[in-house]
């Protein structure tokens, strides 16, 4: 009881030490900072909340337990039989402060970008990266975080053989950073006229988005190209140079961006995609490095399989990892995300990571 008591005076000093930083004007004139702190105060409240409502039930435990030596025994009998219920409760609560104390990844507070890219299964492939984009938009908006789309390679059919998007809010990257790897589905395609059933799979790649602090680009590592953007676009999109393309000379690594009429614009929207697919790259390395030490590590992986969704013969949604499953598919792909991301973070823990993940 000490230990989370003490644990809980931690964390409430550490919300005043930010709540007097908001409240300093100079902050405010920094609008990065201000984001930042507002960020860091707001991923404390639910552990204030749980801290305030468990220091609530200690005082109602100790005034029942005292309670259980009154003289009347009618009394006493009540009181012990809520102190039962307290204790019980005091259990509960416990371990759900335990789940919020544990570690955090330090990139936890950051923003997240999302790459989906088609996979197996030609048209039908890219009908799923539409529907999985679609997905993560609905959960999304549920919790309040905004969408952004920096990038997309539609196909006619109305699919994606990619898109990109930056994801902002609080706590993204804590919560979805368990969402990379192949997704699987198996269904009917509404273009198939036989009734076959097929299987398709779509890459899901998710980066913390990275700030200039993260990672030092010099501009001399970098030959950037516009041109004139290309498949679907509205009026002045297609016939503009606006399309930026930057590539990273030391690497090689590309990014491109044409979805904004302005050219300015695209080429501040593929310098982000570049610094976080750079600093991905660098986490990558580092996770290929310590594997060996952390199989745990590999089942998050780039690339690997991990959740299939299953709409024929039967229906089901069923994560790989922590064998959590749900029989409707469709309220999944409309956003029911929460339960498999609980499922993961309850088994893993939130700050499910690697030691050299701790040193950025």
């Amino acid at each position: 009881m000490a230990k989370f008591l003490n644990r809980i005076e931690e964390i409430e000093e550490r919300a005043r030490d930010l709540e007097a930083r908001i409240a300093d004007p100079e902050l405010a004139r920094q609008p990065g900072q201000f984001q930042k702190v507002a960020k860091a105060l707001g991923g404390l409240r639910p552990l204030l909340e749980k801290g305030e409502e468990y220091r609530s039930l200690i005082r109602q435990l100790e005034d029942s337990r005292l309670m259980t030596e009154d003289p009347d025994a009618e009394v006493a009998e009540m009181a012990r039989g809520e102190t039962v219920d307290l204790e019980a409760r005091q259990e509960v609560l416990e371990s759900d402060l335990a789940f919020l104390l544990m570690p955090r990844d330090p990139n936890d507070e950051k923003n997240a970008i999302f790459e989906i890219r088609a996979g197996t299964g030609g048209d039908e492939a890219a009908l799923f990266a539409a529907a999985l984009f679609r997905m993560y938009c609905r959960y999304a908006e549920g919790r309040g975080w905004k969408v952004e789309q920096l990038s997309a390679s539609e196909t006619p059919g109305g699919g994606f053989k990619e898109v990109i998007a930056l994801i902002d809010g609080n706590d993204v990257w804590s919560r979805l950073k368990f969402e990379r790897g192949v997704h699987r589905v198996q269904r009917v395609p509404t273009t198939e006229a036989q009734g076959r059933i097929h299987t398709s799979t779509v890459t899901v790649a998710v980066m913390p988005e990275a700030e200039e602090v993260d990672i030092d680009i010099s501009p001399v590592d970098l030959r950037i190209d516009v041109m004139r953007a290309s498949g679907p676009g509205g009026q002045s999109v297609n016939t503009t140079d606006s399309a930026v393309r930057i590539t990273h000379l030391p690497t090689g690594v590309v990014v491109q961006c044409q979805n904004e009429r302005s050219q300015h614009k695209n080429k501040a929207h593929a310098m982000k995609l570049l610094q976080s697919r750079l600093y991905e790259e660098e986490r990558r390395r580092r996770e290929e490095a310590a594997q060996v030490a952390n199989a745990e590590k590999a089942d998050i992986g780039w690339g690997s399989q991990i959740r299939s969704y299953v709409l024929h013969p039967y229906r089901m949604v069923k994560d790989l990892r922590t064998e959590h499953e749900v029989s409707n598919p469709q309220a999944v792909l409309d956003g029911k995300l929460q339960p498999f991301i609980e499922a993961y973070l309850i088994q893993f823990g939130p700050g499910a990571q690697t030691e050299d993940d701790k040193a950025f």
